[in-house]
């Protein structure tokens, strides 16, 4: 019943327009996937990995229902036509079938610095494959090339030992260890902050 009603929402919301708006949609290209824009139509490959409680344990959200799902696709739709824009959203998809194995973005969340945060979470499916830190390095070209940053951030919990990895194989350095300083899912947790220059970035 919950479900069905999601998608009264989700359709109802396919209705206000959003499809015939005249947006520029960024898209990235990788060797095995490519990373777009978020439509509305995406909803069920999102929610596919929102959903699980595996897969979100360590994201400061989750795991959805399929309303806080539909609510993060109208927020990231939003946010492309913003402007200043300092929000870009983003599905992974594969090349071939387009099927949706995760999601992405940056947010810049200090402009005035030129300094912006990534984030990515993948379908526990498609762990363990390479594909986040080939997402996390697009975003970082994306960061540098395109919006001419000069500092990206990343965090992580210590437990997620895999998020680290993908920041170092990037070339990402590890800046801070903030300790209890997030209430989050019922515990304390710590968080490890990432970050990288764009002369660093040239250089790798």
């Amino acid at each position: 019943e919950q479900f069905h009603k999601a998608i009264l929402i989700f359709r109802r919301t396919t209705l206000l327009g959003w499809e015939s708006l005249d947006m520029t949609s960024i898209s990235i290209s990788t060797i095995r996937f490519f990373l777009r824009e978020v439509r509305v139509q995406d909803f069920r490959g999102i929610h596919a990995y929102a959903k699980d409680e595996e897969t979100v344990r360590f994201m400061t959200w989750g795991p959805n229902t399929p309303e806080e799902t539909i609510n993060f696709i109208q927020f990231a739709i939003a946010q492309q036509t913003c402007q200043p824009r300092v929000n870009y959203h983003f599905v992974v998809a594969l090349r071939g079938n387009n099927q949706i194995i995760g999601s992405c973005g940056i947010h810049i969340h200090r402009p005035e610095h030129q300094i912006a945060e990534i984030g990515y979470c993948f379908n526990k499916q498609f762990w363990r494959q390479g594909y986040a830190t080939e997402t996390a390095g697009a975003l970082l070209k994306f960061g540098f090339e395109t919006l001419h940053l000069h500092r990206i951030e990343a965090t992580c919990d210590p437990r997620n030992v895999g998020s680290a990895r993908v920041m170092e194989k990037n070339g990402m350095r590890r800046e801070g260890h903030f300790r209890e300083h997030l209430w989050q899912k019922g515990e304390w947790r710590d968080t490890y902050l990432y970050a990288i220059l764009d002369h660093e970035w040239k250089n790798i």
